[in-house]
Parts: C-alpha cells; structure tokens; sequence
C-alpha cells in the first residue's frame, strides 16, 4: 500500500518519542482529517517502541495490525477505535499488561 502523509508523520512521531524514552504516542487522527491525515499501516518502527505504555491509533483507516505489535510488552491502553478493522492479530493476547482496550 502506498505511503501517505500520515505515515511519514507517525515515523517522525516514533522516533521523538524513542530520543526522550517516552511511554505514551498519539497517532490518532482528528476527526475532520482527510485521508493523506490517516494511517492506512503502521510504520515497523514502531516495534522498537518496546517501553511504550499507551498507544492511541483511534480515527485511522487502518484495515489490519502486524503481529509484531506484540513486542509491544509493557503496553497497558491499546485505543483502536474509529478504523477499519475486522479482525485482530492473535498475538495481542501475549501483552500480559494490557488493561484498557478500547475498540
């Protein structure tokens, strides 16, 4: 799939949040934003994110996850909402510390 916008954004986003070891990335989209404003995948940048505790995806046009989200280990809030998915990778199960899923 074609990389838009979004993307490249979420990558600069990832990596500020690598450089300040940070536990939180908002990658959620505003609710007027236009489609070049809306993940359609994830940058796999993201799985060296391994000390990230919130991950908020919500108001994309995601249709799929990567398995590999779950190197995600000490995530604790998982916001999917407002996307386009329909099923769920099985390997969420193993973030033992996810509590808040929201759908």
């Amino acid at each position: 799939m074609a990389k838009n916008a979004a993307y490249y954004e979420a990558g600069w986003k990832i990596e500020a949040v690598l450089r300040v070891q940070g536990t939180s990335l908002d990658l959620s989209a505003a609710p007027l934003a236009g489609d070049s404003a809306r993940l359609t995948e994830l940058p796999e940048s993201l799985t060296r994110l391994t000390q990230l505790w919130n991950l908020d995806l919500s108001g994309n046009r995601l249709t799929t996850l990567p398995e590999s989200l779950s190197q995600l280990a000490q995530l604790k809030l998982l916001v999917l909402s407002g996307n386009q998915l329909t099923t769920l990778p099985e390997s969420l199960i193993r973030l033992d510390n996810l509590k808040i899923f929201r759908g």
